[in-house]
């Protein structure tokens, strides 16, 4: 069975600050991405399979296959209650950063300062430096990776996890020094949240988050999910679909144990785009922007993949990944910036990956044990990228930025003055010079001709950027950098002729 919900209609679907996709333009693309998402789960024997793309704050687009239990037909849509295991565990960094940001912690503190029990332990070695909050939230405190050991341990109590703690903890690395992927961590930082705001960690993230959210159909234990909605995991066995136990929430649900809808999931996803582009205004969310994007960076180095490739038959494009706090971050050989989480626990498997430059999201939640949804996610995003004709965020630079473009503009291509001009930094005419300077643009302005434009500033970042002056017989492209001081002067500058076509 699939069902496709397109709420586009005659509205624009806005991807960035000054870019926006016509809606016919987006629902051009998406009989190319259902197709991806139904061949990708008929091959991989998905019993369902639930998916769906958030923009311009909202879930655009949404379609499933399957069944949340097949042996029963029911269906699988958009409102059934899917584990989506791993990516919890961002719900519990937001929670973490609130603490922060309301003073009740610090990121860099020991955790032993929350959990007595972890004291005098930091690692393998004597030389080893206490494992911080910091540690934990970016994989890095030096415990081994726990992948299944962590899935199985889900339904455990506080005094069990602490009692694990209190006989020590076995270490792979000394804390602060390379990537390994840890539940354990996870669980301790849902622990931390208990210790620091007085609640369950269940109940602090659905007080302070779900809830401002409108996350009304999220649950920790499944079996509060009414039945009509919940998802049945499974693994394929022999030919067959076998189910799968449901796991009961406990201490490790922090790592893994939130029960979500596609619906309710888009309103955090739109939630996390909002944080770019950076800006002024009011904060609306229950983290403020500026900690959602600390949570994106790429905090820990994990791997570079130089043999990736979005599909079977593609070509390689290298992939660098990280993992920032409760998230991963990646970057490809198209410069591309990809967030999110992989989810996976017995039966049960999930992906979100957001383009934070794009404001585009794409989610899917599979009831199939350790479904590997990210490869799908990854192709519909690159897809969707080129059907719709998606553009970046614009960068807004700042007014000191345009204003430094006028004044050089008015010195091309003669440099007269430019010394007594009062535009330029320190360093600037002991690393050009003058004579220099002219003989460039006079050799590049008689290439172009005639200038019949002066473009538009084209930012880098506030204090960094280019423009083009367009000639009757091609183009100039000028690119010049800002100094820290203020006001800001040119401390950098390079011209070429870039010709009609934007090439050298």
């Amino acid at each position: 069975m699939t069902k496709l919900y397109i709420f586009l209609l005659l509205s624009f679907l806005t991807v960035g600050s000054g870019a926006a996709v016509s809606a016919q333009d987006v629902s051009a693309a998406l009989p190319v991405i259902e197709g991806l998402f139904k061949d990708y789960a008929a091959a991989n024997h998905y019993p369902g399979f639930v998916y769906g793309i958030v923009a311009g704050g909202k879930l655009v687009f949404t379609g499933s296959v399957g069944y949340c239990e097949p042996f029963k037909k029911i269906p699988a849509t958009a409102q059934s209650d899917f584990r989506i295991a791993s990516m919890t565990k961002s719900f519990v960094s937001v929670a973490i950063l609130q603490l922060r940001d309301g003073g009740k912690l610090r990121l860099d503190d020991p955790a032993s300062l929350y959990i007595p029990e972890l004291k005098g332990q930091s690692g393998p070695a004597s030389d080893a430096p206490a494992i911080t909050i910091r540690h934990l939230l970016s994989h890095s405190a030096g415990f081994p990776e726990d992948n299944p050991w962590g899935d199985r341990q889900l339904a455990d109590s506080d005094e069990e996890l602490l009692t694990l703690v209190r006989k020590g903890i076995s270490f792979s690395n000394s804390p602060g020094i390379a990537y390994e992927y840890s539940n354990l961590g996870f669980t301790l930082l849902g622990y931390i949240v208990q210790k620091v705001s007085g609640q369950k960690y269940e109940d602090y993230i659905t007080e302070h988050i779900l809830k401002p959210l409108g996350m009304n159909h999220t649950y920790w234990e499944y079996s509060k999910v009414p039945e009509s909605q919940l998802a049945h995991g499974y693994r394929w066995i022999d030919g067959s679909w076998v189910e799968q136990p449901m796991l009961h929430d406990g201490a490790y649900g922090a790592m893994g144990g939130m029960i979500t809808t596609m619906e309710d999931f888009a309103k955090y996803t739109a939630f996390q785009l909002a944080a770019w582009p950076s800006r002024s205004g009011k904060e609306e969310g229950p983290l403020k922007r500026s900690s959602c994007r600390e949570m994106q960076q790429p905090w820990t180095f994990n791997t570079l993949n130089t043999g990736f490739s979005y599909g079977p038959s593609g070509p390689a494009c290298p992939i660098s990944t990280a993992y920032g706090y409760g998230l991963r971050w990646s970057k490809d050989c198209k410069g591309h910036t990809m967030v999110g989480h992989t989810g996976g626990l017995p039966g049960f498997g999930s992906n979100w990956m957001m383009l934070t430059d794009y404001g585009v999201g794409v989610i899917s939640f599979s009831n199939l044990t350790y479904a590997s949804t990210a490869i799908v996610n990854a192709r519909v995003l690159d897809t969707l990228i080129t059907l719709a004709h998606l553009k970046p965020h614009v960068v807004v630079g700042a007014e000191i930025l345009s204003q430094r473009k006028k004044e050089l503009t008015a010195l091309l291509p003669s440099w007269e003055g430019a010394k007594k001009s009062g535009i330029f930094a320190e360093n600037f005419f002991a690393d050009y010079f003058v004579e220099s300077l002219k003989q460039e643009a006079v050799a590049v302005f008689d290439r172009a001709g005639k200038i019949v434009r002066v473009g538009e500033m084209r930012p880098d970042n506030n204090l960094r950027g280019s423009f083009v002056l367009e000639g009757e017989k091609g183009n100039i492209e000028i690119r010049f950098t800002l100094t820290p001081e203020n006001p800001a002067l040119i401390q950098e500058y390079h011209i070429r002729f870039i010709g009609s076509s934007g090439t050298r």
